[in-house]
């Protein structure tokens, strides 16, 4: 037990020394919300085994760790960036290195007139942030939305005004380079999407080298009446990395919200997405993960359907190799006078080796009588018919192994709006199966 809160004591401490200088300032509120939550974190600790939430994520091994300033390093390049570089988005980027805003890597030319797209430097007292920064992500029941909170360097800021859609995709790119020692980065994306806009948004994650270290990310969107929102998440940390994130999503009435969330890379992940749906607001929730060897991937996901009449879909992948673990628990709260909900869950997961783990809990949590509301889950391995299909046709069994292990993660990848994401994702998992082949959609 004291060994336990040694560990605690000392990532927090490890933490609050990563700052070389303290974060941007800003105004007296945002320094005393600073203020409030780095208080609530060392108050909080880090969780534990005891926490039912946590329960099969063991942390320790970050609790471990003995975070360091990040040092004083050269420029990063648009050559170094390059291959995260999105042909659709090579107008409307924002990027962040180490957690701090790069003019001379972003772009932003592309954008309709209106629309801000901005960080914290460039904007400091924008209304947005006082009505919106930790209006969603409660940090006071969460240490690690709090210490980001305290903590967090800069922040990505996106205003889509009323009536206005953006036919390019908005490129979010963070990446985090290499360092000597570990060190933590605290990424921070603010977003508003007015009445009647429409907007594709690609948060990306990455790394310039197999490096440890930890990415502790939190994400605010807020969708007003009849907006509509394509959010792409993808993770691609080093896989020596840790990578926790949590998001809030709050989409009003008649808006429509569609997530797709892959999740490569990370020694040790977890995504926490909240989606709160107002009246006859929807959403749909896709998500892919493709760990091996022994990496751990851990999705909570809540969907809260607070008033009537809301619809949503969630369709949660998994591809698990060698000795690799996954977690999902997905819960879906249908509050008391949320009537007329439609809501589905399925859960899917493909182990490729007899040591993958995963543990799954679908949650139904339903106050209201006239609903429907409907929840799976499937755990299982390549099935012997399809791989003897195949093998009678003259493909050989890797190959076979290979592509139907594509066809499973195809669904949800094909669902992606831009097609050089595609590509490398189709590549991502063909690397994955050891497959020399790229293969185009039907």
């Amino acid at each position: 037990m004291n060994t336990g809160r040694n560990i605690q004591a000392g990532l927090m401490h490890s933490l609050l020394q990563t700052l070389a200088q303290p974060p941007a300032s800003g105004t007296e509120a945002l320094r005393d919300l600073r203020a409030q939550a780095l208080v609530r974190a060392q108050a909080l600790g880090l969780p534990g085994a005891r926490d039912e939430e946590w329960r099969f994520t063991d942390l320790s091994a970050l609790g471990n760790l003995d975070f360091k300033p990040a040092a004083a390093q050269g420029p990063v390049t648009e050559a170094d960036i390059q291959r995260f570089i999105l042909q659709e988005a090579h107008a409307s980027r924002l990027v962040f290195i180490d957690g701090v805003y790069a003019p001379p890597l972003s772009a932003l030319h592309g954008l309709p007139q209106g629309v801000l797209a901005a960080s914290l430097a460039e904007a400091p007292a924008h209304p947005l942030l006082h009505a919106y920064l930790s209006r969603q992500v409660d940090w006071r029941k969460g240490v690690f939305a709090a210490l980001n909170t305290g903590l967090f360097r800069d922040v990505a800021l996106l205003v889509i005004p009323s009536q206005t859609e953006i036919s390019a995709p908005v490129h979010l790119l963070f990446i985090t380079r290499a360092h000597h020692a570990a060190h933590a980065v605290h990424p921070r994306c603010l977003v508003l999407a007015e009445a009647h806009s429409q907007c594709t948004l690609i948060e990306d994650y990455a790394s310039l080298a197999e490096d440890v270290y930890f990415n502790n990310a939190v994400t605010e969107i807020t969708l007003q009446q009849s907006a509509r929102l394509r959010h792409i998440r993808l993770q691609r940390d080093s896989r020596a990395a840790f990578h926790i994130a949590g998001a809030a999503v709050s989409v009003a009435r008649g808006a429509h919200y569609h997530a797709s969330s892959v999740t490569l890379g990370a020694r040790l992940s977890r995504y926490s997405p909240v989606i709160t749906l107002e009246q006859d607001a929807e959403c749909v929730l896709d998500g892919l993960v493709m760990i091996a060897g022994r990496q751990l991937a851990d999705t909570h996901s809540i969907v809260d359907h607070a008033q009537p009449h809301a619809k949503s879909r969630q369709t949660h992948k998994c591809i698990v190799d060698e000795g690799a673990h996954a977690v999902f628990n997905g819960k879906v709260i249908v509050h008391k006078d949320a009537q007329l909900t439609d809501a589905a869950q399925e859960s899917r997961t493909l182990l490729l080796s007899d040591k993958a783990r995963v543990n799954v809990k679908p949650e139904l949590q339903i106050l209201a009588d006239d609903v429907k509301c409907a929840h799976g889950a499937t755990v299982g391995q390549l099935e012997d018919e399809e791989l003897f299909y195949l093998k009678s046709r003259g493909i050989g069994e890797t190959q076979a192994r290979n592509l139907l292990t594509y066809a499973f993660a195809a669904e949800l990848i094909e669902r992606i709006p831009a097609d050089s994401l595609k590509t490398s994702l189709r590549e991502a998992v063909l690397q994955r199966t050891h497959s020399g082949q790229v293969l185009e959609p039907a």
